[in-house]
């Protein structure tokens, strides 16, 4: 009976022996998924990175918007325009003793001077430009084909009296079409002097 002792341990040691690790068919089946997953990954960054805007394009949208609006901003807001005698003290349009203040550039005021240049927040309503240039009209290198817009309009706010605030919206529009607005207000402390 020796020789039925080991005939019945064989089986058990062959089984013990079973080669490990994948086959070529597993390996090949792994590589295929793993691809297939990858390149579906790969085609989602892609399409988030192609509707995304440039981040350095919004960027210096920004600082252009920036810029432009608190240039108009820390213009005068008064009655009258600034180079009027009663300009301190008028407390309406009726108080000035020659030029009250209208939307728009006075004639013959613009941005760029050289002499005459806008004195009041009013006189950059309806302000564009084509490329970003300076407030010496030059052409500021890299922006040419950006655009820039202000708006100046009556605003009401809390407790600010009627016509004595003004919403400013400066809107600038990118190479590739895209365009961001910024918003800010002035208000009025006249009957003082021009600030």
């Amino acid at each position: 009976m020796p020789g039925s002792a080991s005939i019945s341990r064989m089986p058990a040691m062959h089984l013990r022996r079973r080669p490990r690790g994948l086959t070529l068919i597993e390996l090949l089946l792994f590589v295929v998924v793993v691809g297939v997953a990858l390149s579906a990954l790969l085609q989602v960054f892609v399409a988030a990175t192609q509707a995304s805007a440039d981040p350095m394009i919004r960027r210096q949208q920004l600082a252009i918007a920036e810029s432009l609006l608190r240039e108009v901003e820390l213009m005068p807001f008064t009655w009258c325009d600034p180079t009027d005698t009663k300009v301190a003290t008028a407390g309406s349009a009726a108080d000035c003793a020659t030029l009250p203040e209208a939307s728009g550039p006075e004639a013959g005021q613009t941005r760029y001077g050289p002499s005459n240049f806008f004195n009041n927040v009013n006189d950059y309503a309806g302000f564009s430009m084509s490329g970003i240039r300076d407030v010496t009209n030059a052409a500021v290198a890299g922006l040419g084909g950006y655009g820039a817009a202000v708006d100046v309009t009556a605003a009401a706010l809390d407790n600010v009296a009627a016509g004595a605030a003004l919403k400013i919206t400066v809107t600038v529009t990118a190479p590739d079409g895209s365009s961001l607005s910024l918003q800010g207000w002035r208000t009025r402390y006249a009957p003082n002097a021009p600030d």
